[in-house]
Order: C-alpha cells, then structure tokens, then sequence
C-alpha cells in the first residue's frame, strides 16, 4: 500500500511554479541617473517659490547683459584696433553705459507703481520733445543744410549735445508704457467703449507712430508690438485687434512709400529702400547674383547668411570671426547675432533664444500674478516691447522677416538702448517683488535695514485696508430753524400724551 501509493504520486506531473515577475527596465534617463519626472517636480518646486520672479528676470537680464559685452568687444575689437590702436575702446564705452544702467535698474526697482504713474505725463511729453526737435534737425539739414544749432546736432535717429548722443525713440518706449498703462488702467472697464479708447489713447500713439516711423519703421514697428501688448492685457474686444491691424498695414504701407519723398536713409533722387528690402525678402536672389549684378540691399542679408552657415552647430571660437573684418556691415549693432552664430554656432543661438525665452515667460507671470491693474499692463508692455524687438531683430538677421535695422536687446551695442532697456528691466523687477507671494515672504523674514536703505524697501502687502477715511469737515453752524431745542423744551421721545389712544376699538371707530 505505501509502495503504491508512493508509485502514484510519483507518476503525477510535477508541478511547476510560476517565474518571479521580473521588475521592469528603467528608462534610458534614468539609468544614466536622470529621472524625467523628478526634473519637471523639482522645476515646478523652483518655479513655485515666492520669489521665482525675481530671480529669473535677474538671471536672464544678467547672462544676456553679460553676453553682449562679450559679442561687442569680439565684434568690435578688430576694427577698434585698426583705426586708434586699441582694441577695447567700445567695450569700455558699452561698459561705462552698462554701469549706468545698473544704477538705473536699481533707482526703478525701488520705486513704487504711484510713483512710475505720477511721471508718466512728463516723460510722455519729454519723448514727444525730443522726437520732435529730432525730426526739426533733420529736416532743416537736408532741406536748407543746417547741420546743427550751436552744440545741439542730429544724426538721423540720435540727438547729440557735445560729446553726449541720445536717441529718442529710447525714451519713447519707456514712456509709452508708462503713460497707456496709466491710462488704461484708469479707465478700467471702459474699455469696451471705441470712444475710451479713441481719446486719449490714439492720437498720442498715432502721434509717436508718426514722429518714429518717419525715420525709422523698425522701431515703429517696436511700438506698435508695444501697444498691442498693452491692449491684449487690457482685455480689448478682438474687433478692436481687426481694425487696428487693418490700419497698422495701411500706415506701414504709407511708410513705406514714403521712402521715396525722403524719409529715413533715403532720398528724392534715390531709389526706395524700403520697398527694395522688402522685394528682396519676397523674391530674395542667389548669392552669384547678388554679387555679379551688385545688387543693392542683399549684401548685408548675404553676408549674414554667409556667417551663420560658417558657425555650424559650435563656431569657429569666440573672437575667430572671420566676416566682422569690414566684411558684414553694422556687426556690432543690427547684425551682431551673426557674429553670435559664426562664432559661437547653433549652441550659442540657442542660448540667447533660451534667455529670450526665460524673459518672455518671466514677464508674463509677473503681469499675471501682480494685483494692481496698471502693474499688470505695464509688465504686459515692456514684455511685448523687449521679446519683440528680440524677434525682429534676429529674424531681419536669418531672413524670417524683412531687414528693418532694429538693435538686439542687451546684446548690440548702443548706449542709450541698454541704458533705457535696463530701466525698464528695473521697474519689472519692482513688479516682482510686489506679487502677493513675494510680499508676504519677504514680510515674514524682512532683510537687515542695511540691506534695504542698499537694495530695496519692502513692497506693501497685498489686501492691506485703507487708512479710514478722515471725518467730514464741520460744515458750519446749523441754520436757526433745524436747531434741536434745549433738554428743558425738548418734548420727550416716544408717545405723546396728548395723542395716546383713549378708549375702546369700537369708541374709536365711532
């Protein structure tokens, strides 16, 4: 019987355990000891801290700031040599202007938005002076060949007082922002209204559109991705969008043809350079072409192409530029972002789009978080101001966009733009330590005095009450017949005596 039954269970198939589940394979990230997942939590972390605002914008102005001297001085070095034997001559001055515009970041970032909004009405008229003592100058040399009065002389989009240049079309910008977003900030909800936005808005844009686009379309067009900025945070109905984009092509197209009665860089006797640019954007010739016929207003596009393609994906080296020996014109200025690629190729391009990026994203999350309207739309505006310019700028450069002669934010060289520009950076900072978030952290740990008589005061705290408002002024004596009576004649209050009911219900009704 055992035998048996151990013959049994030995003829049964053995029975076979199921395989431990292997654990999946890791992803190729994380095996090399990167976790996607992790990366993006920790960026949301970072993103999500109080002061994220602040230190982004700081980041990206710095690294671009410190970018752009760097292009300037390789851009700049060879020619500077070769004409007064030293090679850093307009690096120190980008430099000198670079340390004024420090110190007008900080000025900005310590002031408050009542403040920016008090001077709004003097820098707009101060801008609208210049602009128009600008375009007097101009006018009376190429008319009557009055070069300057007295030490007072214009160039064609700069004013110059002895040795110190400004342009105007700077200042411009600055002061438009600041005076649209107090005017459109005041009137609120009005907004929805043609007649709010026609009076006063309009005819002061159109006024500028003017004074600027006469002489130089490429920061008209600066303006006008200014104003749209504005009127987008603002909430403007979207037919409002339809006709004003409807008459910003028909004003372009004026500009345009104004070319050939003299405006900007041309002349009666010339051919219109502005439709030449365009043409050559539209129907652009090739590069044997180009040089064979001598065509005008495709060299510069040429050569740009030439050094972008000479970079390939790292460059040939910081400062081995072979095109910025007079061979590109304007390296230093419009088409410094050539240079950019020849020498530091397609990584070095999209460094400075990155930064771009960062600043563009920074900006719109202070005009979203901030709580004050006129915050709101001046964040919104120096936004669209500085990341427009930026893609106007680079896509004249790569052939995107027709070749209007805009300089590159923080990158090209030019004093009175880096210095107005870093103002404005200022006042957005300003913005971002006065997000409810940022306000309330830096209340909880405020700094040493030191730190903020240096630096910068704390903002208010978001949803602080009012003071209450002071009682009413004593509107004088009250007239003789609304004065109460004395205690002793004052008849007592509640029921008379002399009218209490008497009686029952039905006596009273009988």
């Amino acid at each position: 019987m055992g035998e048996g039954r151990d013959i049994q269970a030995s003829s049964d198939p053995p029975t076979r355990r199921a395989p431990a589940a292997t654990p999946p394979a890791d992803p190729p990230a994380v095996a090399a000891g990167w976790d996607p997942a992790g990366g993006l939590a920790a960026l949301r972390g970072l993103l999500a801290r109080p002061l994220a605002s602040y230190y982004l914008l700081l980041s990206s102005t710095g690294l671009l700031l410190l970018i752009g001297l760097t292009m300037v001085f390789s851009a700049t070095s060879v020619k500077d040599f070769a004409e007064g034997g030293d090679a850093s001559a307009s690096l120190t001055k980008q430099a000198v202007f670079a340390v004024i515009g420090i110190g007008a970041f900080w000025a900005c970032q310590r002031l408050p938005a009542r403040t920016f909004r008090a001077v709004s009405r003097p820098a707009l008229g101060v801008a609208v002076a210049l602009m128009l003592l600008l375009n007097l100058l101009v006018a009376l040399e190429s008319l009557f060949g009055v070069a300057s009065i007295g030490p007072l002389k214009a160039e064609l989009l700069s004013l110059s007082l002895g040795p110190i240049s400004l342009q105007p079309v700077e200042v411009a910008k600055f002061a438009l922002v600041l005076w649209a977003a107090h005017v459109l900030a005041r009137k609120g909800a009005a907004l929805g209204w043609w007649r709010e936005l026609a009076t006063p808005l309009f005819p002061v844009v159109g006024l500028l559109f003017v004074l600027v686009g006469f002489n130089d379309l490429g920061s008209m067009l600066c303006l006008l991705a200014l104003v749209v900025g504005l009127l987008w945070a603002a909430g403007v109905r979207g037919r409002v969008f339809a006709a004003l984009s409807a008459i910003g092509l028909a004003g372009i197209g004026l500009l345009v043809a104004a070319a050939s009665l003299g405006a900007g860089s041309g002349s009666r006797d010339a051919d219109n350079y502005r439709l030449g640019r365009l043409t050559m954007w539209l129907d652009p010739p090739s590069p044997k072409t180009c040089f064979e016929q001598e065509l005008d207003y495709c060299y510069q596009l040429v050569q740009a192409r030439y050094a972008i393609g000479n970079g390939g994906w790292f460059g040939v080296g910081l400062g081995q530029s072979s095109l910025k020996w007079n061979y590109l014109p304007e390296a230093h200025n419009d088409f410094i972002f050539a240079i950019v690629a020849e020498e530091l190729g397609v990584v070095g391009c999209t460094v400075i789009l990155a930064l771009f990026a960062v600043l563009a994203y920074t900006g719109m999350r202070i005009a979203r978080r901030v709580e004050d309207p006129f915050r709101r739309l001046a964040a919104a505006g120096v936004t669209a101001w500085l990341v427009g310019q930026a893609v106007i700028n680079i896509g004249g450069v790569t052939g995107l966009l027709p070749l209007t002669g805009v300089p590159l934010p923080f990158i090209s060289d030019g004093g009175s733009a880096l210095v107005v520009t870093l103002a404005a950076i200022g006042m957005l900072a300003s913005f971002a330590r006065a997000e409810p978030d940022a306000a309330r952290a830096l209340h909880a740990r405020p700094p040493a005095r030191w730190v903020r008589l240096v630096w910068a005061p704390l903002p208010p705290l978001p949803g602080r009450r009012r003071r209450p408002a002071p009682p009413p002024a004593d509107r004088g004596s009250v007239p003789r017949s609304r004065q109460r009576r004395q205690d002793d004649q004052a008849a007592p209050r509640g029921a008379r005596p002399d009218r209490a009911r008497a009686g029952s219900a039905s006596e009273r009704r009988r």
